[in-house]
């Protein structure tokens, strides 16, 4: 069937076009038929050998096929051809990590984030590759399941997926300005449309939860120190020593995703500030920063309710971190930052 399609080609008068030519590999790759594709891109690329599209096609035809080798050298050359199309280089960087050649990846990564900003594949793609393992909603899944906390709060909640995790018996509650649900509330979900300073100055979340103290929570709301270590005072009175709060983004993959200021969608904004203050002050807490892509998550547990060491302070405290650059990570981001392996077994090691 292939050779007749070739034929047909090959007897018309009129000469494909380039476009012409890219809509018939695209078409053959939308059907996952990635070995025909890469064979009409081959003869195709005879007859225009500097085509960015087909090289690219063909490189991802060879990619999707299992055969990166092969890959490498048309997607290289697809991006050189191109080098302001981020997408181009991001698929050399996938070749690239497919291959096990992470440098490259990262490299070719780093170039699609310079040919546009705001190009968030490149981001989660350099991200996944330096921190590895599970993505964070993957390792609150497992944390869910091995606790099975009577309670749960979430403060950010945006489309509720990371809410969803929580299923009965769990009662959880969700707090958000503006929740962008994807679905209805669960029966077992109570979710605030407000902001969490505005809930904990006008609630008692006790009483929300039925008595119940929060065992397990998840802070991951205003990308801004100062809102996530309100966050955790307010969280942590109503906890117990056993009791686990996590606090997502707290990993930046460089200083220019951690601006107070996005620049784009990848964003993990100042968090960090918030484990190096709770690692200075409160040595008495416990506090793990698994590398969980695509900005790390933090388990910070042996919580004291009773402390008021952070409501004290909370004005100078936000005045000595809001100092502090991200030059402070530079010579040792991981130690700083107590970065902890994003390996399930060791973090089931931790819980229980």
């Amino acid at each position: 069937m292939l050779l007749r399609l070739l034929k047909d080609l090959m007897r018309r008068r009129k000469p494909l076009s380039s476009g012409d030519m890219v809509a018939q590999v695209r078409a053959l790759l939308d059907q996952a038929r990635f070995d025909d594709a890469a064979r009409i891109a081959t003869d195709f690329i005879a007859r225009e050998p500097d085509s960015a599209e087909l090289l690219r096609l063909r490189g991802v035809a060879a990619l999707n096929a299992g055969r990166p080798l092969e890959a490498c050298p048309d997607l290289a050359r697809a991006a050189a051809l191109a080098p302001g199309q981020p997408n181009y280089l991001l698929d050399a960087a996938l070749a690239w990590h497919a291959l096990g050649d992470n440098g490259k990846a990262i490299e070719y990564c780093e170039r699609a984030r310079r040919a546009d900003p705001d190009f968030g594949p490149a981001y989660h793609l350099q991200a996944r590759i330096v921190l590895g393992g599970e993505p964070y909603t993957a390792v609150l899944a497992r944390i869910h399941a091995l606790l099975h906390p009577r309670s749960y709060v979430e403060i950010g909640v945006f489309d509720g997926r990371s809410l969803q995790i929580a299923t009965p018996p769990t009662l959880a509650i969700g707090i958000d300005p503006e929740p962008k649900l994807a679905r209805a509330p669960a029966p077992n979900h109570r979710v605030f449309a407000e902001t969490s300073d505005a809930f904990f100055s006008g609630r008692d979340l006790r009483d929300e939860l039925g008595g119940l103290p929060v065992d397990l929570a998840f802070i991951d709301g205003m990308h801004h120190f100062e809102y996530a270590l309100r966050d955790f005072i307010n969280l942590e009175r109503y906890c117990t020593r056993g009791s686990v709060i996590m606090i997502h983004d707290c990993y930046p993959l460089d200083r220019e995703t951690a601006e107070r200021i996005p620049r784009g969608d990848f964003w993990s904004g100042d968090i960090w500030r918030l484990v190096v203050l709770l690692r200075k002050y409160r040595p008495d807490l416990a506090i793990d920063t698994v590398g969980t892509p695509p900005t790390g998550l933090a388990i910070v547990r042996n919580l004291d309710p009773g402390s008021r060491f952070l409501p004290e302070r909370i004005g100078p405290l936000c005045d000595e971190f809001l100092a502090l650059d991200y030059a402070y990570l530079d010579d040792d981001k991981a130690g700083k930052l107590n970065l902890f392996p994003n390996d399930w077994h060791k973090i089931k090691a931790l819980l229980v």
